[in-house]
């Protein structure tokens, strides 16, 4: 089990949870057990989100490994400059 904080704006689509607690062993397998569990964050995943596992920011894809009792944020997409 994961647990995921979300960034602020996604707590509404959430019913106000700031953490939310989800099967996944893979970035990919997180985006999707998040959509099954609250189909409204359908959208703002669509649009892009950046996912952080114990404060470095995945950048490689939807097959990085999450590591059991890992600290887990999905933030805003982060873009560079």
């Amino acid at each position: 089990m994961v647990e995921v904080h979300l960034w602020s704006g996604l707590r509404s689509l959430t019913g106000g949870r700031q953490v939310v607690k989800v099967e996944a062993k893979t970035t990919g397998e997180l985006l999707r057990a998040l959509v099954r569990a609250h189909p409204q964050l359908q959208a703002p995943i669509d649009a892009g989100v950046s996912i952080a596992i114990d404060g470095r920011v995945i950048a490689t894809g939807l097959t990085e490994p999450i590591p059991e009792g890992s600290e887990v944020y999905l933030m805003q997409r982060l873009r560079g400059g």
